[in-house]
């Protein structure tokens, strides 16, 4: 067998303008603080759009029916829809694997600092929710006590991720944990006081795709492909619950495996094989270029198994979470339009300011004091690298509650318009000045940790020396 080593080739200057270009704009899309800018902007638009002359055509965008369907069955549903319950589903997906992971080898692998985020989680629902009912005792207005507990992911983690990587990734991670908590409670608020109830059989659906996700990594399906139908399935069970179908979403990344499959040779070595088997290959003297098939197919298994799912299509999603999926979602959910809103009406101001308190103080507060109380107790302790000063960070940024508590005030309020307006206002005002308030402690604690970082240098320099 005759082994060809060819001389590497000169490659067209316009190929190598575009390789760079591309490199460029792939590390470009890996920044997390780009992709916070692109969601805030996102966001800015739909405010500037509802309240503008133009906000007719805003809202009739998101209410464009859209079909889908096969035969005399079609499921036909706004574009708001599809976006708010279908593509923030793989949002969720994306967040439920960094638990997944973090459960399996993060911070959240200790018992003690996996039940600090949900103690963190359950104080910060119920603080907002009584510092807005001391606002709103009066029939009518109580219904809106849940407006205020919610925790807007996409939100919260584009306002994180502005900060830049000088914020330890365990505070990120605690975040989202919290959020990811916050969010299921909001969930069963919504389903259990705003809902005439579940509909039990869509359980019985979601579970059939859980065992079928279940069967299938059982038998070593590795392609994620394979996936998307039982997951789906999972998906419209949740929907015929009357639960939020996202959920679906957080239920699979929690299932990706994190560790690659079995195999009867370890990738990497079997990628070493077939990568020796095809550099000695002849065209001309071996046999039929169709003979590559099956050397080609175990190298393409090998690749794929080199990482394990979790890792794997977590990063083959996170550009399109980053750059489409939660900027859509800013977009068809941000425009809060300010018209016809009457504060001296009905107590509308109460419910607003009501709102926008338990957003701004009630949030960080029953964050920050659950998590002091408990690590006081010693039931639980902060995850390494997580200062208080990080904790104040995720309490602040907590109150971001935006979309979600924008959501809950439309099912709280539905019967009365101007009480909606005013909550809405309070939630913007409320989600604002958290965001605000968040960055700037945020660049504050990011400067100490990076003056902390060099004085750490210094000391060790000479020791070293």
């Amino acid at each position: 067998m005759n082994r060809h080593h060819s001389a590497p080739r000169n490659l067209p200057r316009a190929q190598l303008l575009a390789e760079r270009a591309f490199a460029t704009l792939e590390r470009f899309l890996h920044i997390e603080a780009v992709s916070g800018i692109v969601l805030l902007a996102a966001a800015a638009i739909a405010l500037i759009w509802a309240n503008s002359a133009f906000s007719h055509g805003y809202h009739a965008l998101w209410h464009t029916p859209l079909s889908f369907g096969l035969g005399s069955h079609q499921f036909v549903q706004p574009l708001h829809f599809w976006i708010n319950d279908a593509l923030m589903t793989i949002f969720f997906l994306v967040i439920g694997m960094e638990i997944r992971r973090e459960i399996h080898e993060g911070a959240l692998s200790d018992f003690k600092q996996a039940a600090l985020p949900l103690a963190a989680a359950v104080g910060g629902v119920a603080v907002p929710a009584l510092i807005y009912l001391a606002f709103n005792t009066e029939a009518g207005r109580r219904d809106g006590w849940a407006v205020p507990t919610a925790t807007d992911i996409a939100f919260a983690v584009g306002v994180l991720a502005l900060l830049g990587r000088s914020i330890p990734g365990n505070v990120r991670i605690f975040l989202l944990a919290l959020a990811i908590i916050d969010d299921i409670i909001a969930v069963l608020i919504i389903a259990f006081f705003y809902s005439g109830g579940l509909d039990y059989s869509g359980f019985l659906v979601a579970g059939l795709g859980i065992l079928a996700v279940l069967g299938l990594q059982r038998i070593g399906a590795g392609s994620a492909y394979a996936y998307v139908i039982p997951g789906a399935v999972v998906w419209v069970g949740l929907l015929m619950t009357g639960a939020h179908p996202t959920l679906a979403g957080v239920v699979l990344g929690l299932m990706t495996p994190v560790v690659s499959r079995r195999m009867r040779e370890r990738p990497v070595d079997m990628v070493s094989r077939v990568a020796g088997d095809l550099a000695g290959y002849d065209a001309a003297a071996d046999a039929l270029p169709g003979s590559l098939a099956q050397p080609l197919r175990q190298l393409r298994l090998a690749q794929r198994e080199v990482l394990p799912p979790v890792v794997r299509v977590q990063a083959a999603l996170h550009p399109w979470v980053a750059y489409t999926i939660m900027p859509l979602f800013a977009l068809a959910n941000a425009g809060v339009s300010l018209d016809g809103i009457d504060l001296s009406a009905g107590g509308s101001q109460w419910v607003m300011a009501g709102v926008a308190i338990a957003l701004i103080v009630g949030k960080p507060a029953g964050v920050i004091g659950t998590s002091w109380l408990m690590v006081r107790l010693g039931w639980c302790r902060l995850p390494p690298g997580v200062t208080w000063g990080g904790i104040a960070l995720i309490g602040l940024l907590a109150g971001v509650g935006f979309t979600m508590s924008i959501f809950i005030a439309m099912l709280a309020f539905a019967g009365n318009g101007n009480l909606l307006g005013a909550a809405k206002l309070g939630v913007l005002l409320g989600s604002l000045a958290t965001a605000l308030l968040g960055l700037a402690w945020g660049t504050v604690y990011a400067r100490r940790l990076r003056a902390r970082a060099r004085l750490d240098d210094s000391t060790r320099g000479p020791a070293l020396s």
